[in-house]
């Protein structure tokens, strides 16, 4: 599945995250040498816009919009349970008037 992206996958992107308490979506969680801090994953639910030469370009629930590498192991399509299940999760098939994306500069991070 890497690599094979198109336009409206629901995409699972799992982003490593650092803090002082993980929240219950945490998993992998390691806490730091001293304890102070954790190390933790979270799963993010969001979806392709566009599909670049070797990058996809994905957007939040929130608007926000990502460019990746397409052969991100962090990024996968998602399978049906997770379609089934955590639908609410990700954003709409159809873009949002208030996205970013929509208005033709996305908001494109790495």
């Amino acid at each position: 599945m890497i690599g094979t992206f198109s336009p409206n996958d629901w995409v699972v992107y799992t982003r490593e995250k650092h803090s002082l308490s993980p929240g219950r979506r945490a998993k992998n969680i390691s806490p730091s040498p001293h304890g102070e801090m954790y190390s933790y994953e979270v799963d993010k639910y969001w979806i392709v816009r566009q599909v670049h030469e070797g990058e996809v370009v994905l957007e939040t629930r929130r608007g926000k919009t990502h460019t990746l590498p397409a052969e991100d192991f962090r990024l996968r399509k998602a399978n049906f349970w997770e379609r089934i299940f955590f639908s609410q999760k990700f954003p709409p098939k159809t873009p949002r008037e208030q996205s970013n994306f929509t208005h033709g500069t996305p908001n494109v991070s790495h």
